[in-house]
């Protein structure tokens, strides 16, 4: 309808809230150049805890997970997210797969389980 608002058919009051999860899959962002795709992450990751709302829960799998160890260039930013009362969950099959479970710097160690619930229960959910 010509009157109509983005509103009326997408829930934009669940992310106005906080409502909503950061799931990172990749430790870079985008599909273009990699050097341009690690500086991209590090700009949205070290963005987020200046933002007014800050995401429930930012979940790392798969090659994300290299922004949660101990030597990540993001490692202050989410220790700070932290500490603001997000959560931080790192896949626990991710880090055996690489080997990196002993230099997880922030967070916890989670399961499959416990990812889907966060995901599932959410308002909306940001794939970086």
């Amino acid at each position: 309808p010509e009157n109509a608002k983005v509103e009326d058919y997408c829930t934009v009051e669940d992310i106005k809230k906080g409502n909503y999860v950061v799931a990172v899959q990749r430790n870079r962002l985008g599909d273009g150049a990699e050097e341009l795709g690690l500086i991209l992450i590090k700009g949205f990751i070290n963005t987020l805890p200046e933002t007014t709302l800050k995401p429930k829960t930012i979940i790392f799998l798969n090659s994300g997970i290299f922004l949660a160890l101990n030597d990540s260039p993001v490692i202050d930013s989410l220790r700070k997210l932290e500490h603001s009362g997000v959560e931080v969950l790192t896949c626990g099959t991710c880090l055996d797969y690489y080997q990196k479970k002993d230099k997880l710097g922030v967070g916890k160690v989670s399961n499959m389980y416990e990812i889907l619930e966060r995901l599932s229960n959410t308002g909306n959910v940001i794939y970086p």
